[in-house]
């Protein structure tokens, strides 16, 4: 073969071969998006996953942390959680700045508590 067929030759491969990568991936990428694994599916997941996990966290306020219908310290406290205990929190949120932190836990059981009095034992939780 002399070399401008062989240049051909060439070219005709890799083209070939592009095209029919490009068509074998086409229905991958297709399948994909229908599949919901896509970017936003993604986050999807990863907000699924987070639900999942309980997060909990320790009360370090001696002798009690007081547990509060609203993320503040302005109405009474509905209840209170002795130093030490254990609790599942179920996200975050932004109230009443408590020594410096303006961070409140929902608690899975009902109720908001500063975060400040509470040590997280396995993650921050997700905002509210």
């Amino acid at each position: 073969m002399s070399a401008p067929h062989a240049r051909h030759g060439i070219v005709s491969v890799l083209a070939g071969v592009l095209l029919a990568g490009t068509a074998l991936a086409a229905p991958a990428v297709a399948a994909d998006q229908e599949a919901g694994t896509g970017p936003a599916s993604f986050t999807a997941q990863t907000d699924q996953a987070q639900a999942a996990v309980v997060f909990r966290g320790r009360v370090i306020a001696h002798p009690a942390l007081n547990v509060r219908k609203t993320p503040n310290t302005k109405y009474k406290p509905i209840r209170s959680i002795p130093y030490g205990t254990v609790v599942d929190i179920k996200c975050k949120s932004n109230g009443e700045v408590v020594d410096g932190n303006p961070r409140w836990y929902l608690l899975k059981n009902g109720g908001w508590v500063a975060a400040r009095w509470v040590e997280n034992i396995n993650g921050t939780p997700p905002w509210c």
